[in-house]
């Protein structure tokens, strides 16, 4: 998908196949419908299907908003919300949040009261959690770059007490492990379906951005990073997700204006 604009026909022109190997992911009468705006920057979507409501975190305005299908309302479903960015649902279907304000990870309970998973590791604090995913076996990974105390746009200015990573918490012991430090910018991630493969967004990789990917070894740790995407100079991938055949949907916001919208690789990289 490319600029938007309300579509007067089918197929949305703004959707573009770049390979046939994805013209079977176009449904002819789909449409890119805007369900929101006045957002200063809308992060972390995440879907609830069993209420039909899309829940997404808006940065700078320190709130979390939500659309409910049935009748297109949007409404603040937090605020404050400790300036949270990434989200998903664990296993139990509750909301796990990241937030660069509250620099932790929290879990939602069914109740609406909030439970701390992880505000730190080593003995000092985490940086401002970007964006986290959750394994089939309950374990939650989550991405700590230094981007909500680089300033105050997005978080709290403040001095970085780790090293950019990657985090796991242990679905037992809820214990915080680093499961990789050798990524530049560590932001958007996703599993492969099979949960062999984690991809990672390296939002500080030169000279571009790009998204890596490494082995799962042992269902705990994380081997072989390798730079499967080059994003170019005008590439911004961010978010993204992986469908059931393994295609990362990204968010490629920010870029230039031909690239803005959501690009779509395929297992190998190819767009």
């Amino acid at each position: 998908m490319t600029s938007w604009q309300p579509a007067e026909r089918y197929p949305d022109p703004a959707i573009h196949v770049l390979s046939p190997a994805f013209a079977r992911y176009r449904l002819f009468n789909a449409a890119v419908e805007r369900l929101a705006d006045g957002c200063r920057w809308a992060e972390g979507p995440v879907w609830f299907g069993d209420g039909r409501f899309l829940l997404w975190s808006d940065i700078p305005n320190d709130r979390m908003l939500r659309w409910d299908e049935a009748d297109g309302r949007v409404s603040v479903f937090r605020q404050p919300a400790g300036q949270a960015n990434g989200n998903t649902r664990d296993r139990q279907g509750r909301l796990i949040t990241c937030e660069h304000g509250g620099r932790r990870v929290i879990r939602t309970e069914t109740d609406g009261s909030i439970t701390v998973l992880a505000d730190g590791f080593s003995g000092r604090r985490l940086n401002s959690p970007n964006d986290v995913v959750v394994k089939s076996d309950g374990s939650i990974w989550f991405t700590d770059p230094p981007f909500g105390i680089a300033g105050w746009y997005e978080g709290h200015r403040a001095e970085a007490e780790l090293k950019p990573a990657i985090y796991r918490i242990d679905p037992v012991s809820v214990t915080v492990s680093m499961v990789a430090d050798d990524i530049a910018g560590p932001n958007g991630l996703a599993f492969s379906p099979d949960e062999s493969r984690l991809y990672v967004v390296a939002s500080r990789a030169e000279p571009h951005r790009a998204i890596h990917v490494f082995d799962v070894v042992d269902d705990s740790r994380l081997a072989n990073n390798r730079r499967l995407i080059d994003a170019g100079p005008g590439g911004t991938p961010d978010g993204f997700r992986v469908d059931i055949d393994g295609n990362l949907w990204c968010g490629w916001g920010m870029g230039e204006a031909e690239l803005d919208g959501v690009m779509v690789f395929d297992p190998g990289g190819t767009p």
